[in-house]
């Protein structure tokens, strides 16, 4: 089980490097896509991966030709992402709410790296949701980038994709798959069990999920210094298997949004 207050993916770190590996992931078929046109990485840029686990988004900006920071609070997912890393990225431990204090303390990076201003860009992908402290970790990417930098949140729908309180339904009379939302404004604290279907409970593993409205993300944005540029929401690119609710399904799957993406500004 995981212990209080501890949001570490450590304890889960073999097995979200191991699928981030396989082919057909939303990570790799949906949101890295979006993600690379929505930034527009060019060659030389100074980017920031927050929360960057083992380096997969990380890894991905650095073949574009940006020189990546990666930082996570798990040495475990740190590990992997170093042992993969290409020569424009480096990886730093630290919890995101307190990790550029950290690089400078340590002159990890210093204002010559920077050239006195701060980082280009910076992401936060599927990992918001797994921090406590979103003020804390929104001040430090503020503090991180340049003015004029982007930060650029990944995260599961607020609005569709609450732990334990949506769900799929199907209407048999009408022939329509539709989300359920129980609850959306309350703000809620979830464990997740990463291992479904393990009967013994001292090998399964749990992380920690934070739901939040979408007025507190964009409220904690701009009380950080950052204006907010775009938004965009992604939908699955599955399909289903030929069936009486194939049409049903599919056509939920581009109507209701899994993920978005909020571009932010550094003032």
């Amino acid at each position: 089980m995981i212990k209080k207050n501890n949001t570490s993916w450590g304890g889960v770190a073999k097995w979200y490097d191991s699928l981030l590996k396989m082919d057909g992931t939303y990570q790799k078929d949906v949101i890295l896509p979006n993600l690379l046109k929505l930034m527009g990485v060019r060659k030389g840029e100074k980017v920031l991966d927050i929360a960057c686990g083992q380096g997969f988004f990380a890894r991905a900006l650095a073949d574009k030709g940006a020189d990546v920071t990666g930082v996570d609070i798990s040495p475990e997912l740190i590990k992997f992402a170093k042992e993969k890393a290409g020569g424009n990225e480096k990886y730093f431990v630290a919890s995101a709410d307190n990790f550029f204090k950290e690089m400078v303390r340590t002159n990890f990076v210093n204002d010559e790296k920077l050239n006195g201003q701060g980082f280009d860009k910076a992401i936060i992908v599927l990992a918001i949701q797994n921090i406590e402290n979103l003020n804390g970790t929104l001040a430090e990417a503020a503090r991180a980038l340049k003015v004029g930098g982007k930060l650029f949140l990944v995260l599961n729908h607020p609005i569709f994709r609450n732990p334990k309180k949506t769900s799929w339904g199907y209407d048999a009379v009408g022939k329509i798959q539709y989300r359920r939302v129980d609850e959306y404004l309350s703000e809620s604290k979830s464990e997740i069990d990463m291992t479904p279907g393990t009967g013994n409970e001292s090998k399964k593993k749990n992380t920690i999920s934070f739901h939040r409205p979408l007025q507190l993300y964009f409220n904690a944005l701009v009380e950080n210094s950052f204006l907010l540029g775009r938004l965009e929401e992604l939908v699955s690119n599955k399909k289903s298997e030929t069936g009486p609710r194939q049409k049903a399904e599919d056509k939920a799957r581009k109507e209701i949004p899994l993920f978005m993406i909020i571009e932010a500004i550094k003032q």
